[in-house]
């Protein structure tokens, strides 16, 4: 994928969670914009395995835009989940 296409999806208002999935199948929700950083060779994503509120320290995870398959949204239930408490 492009870096100015992951820009977009960042800098767009209002902001819309999105999941990242990666040539290896791995995949990651980012939350909040400040959560990746993008530049023209590397995507540096920000995470929380058991997520953001639970206590759980961050983990990143460094990639190559090329290695990024797709982008789809987050779920809307997974949304309000990351909202509650």
């Amino acid at each position: 994928m492009v870096a100015e296409q992951i820009l977009e999806l960042i800098r767009r208002e209002p902001f819309e969670p999105f999941r990242v999935y990666v040539s290896d199948g791995a995949s990651y929700d980012v939350m909040h914009p400040e959560l990746m950083a993008v530049s023209k060779r590397i995507v540096v994503i920000i995470y929380y395995p058991n997520g953001y509120r639970n206590g759980d320290s961050e983990r990143w995870v460094y990639c190559d835009p090329v290695h990024i398959t797709r982008i789809e949204p987050v779920p809307k239930s997974k949304r309000s989940d990351h909202r509650k408490k």
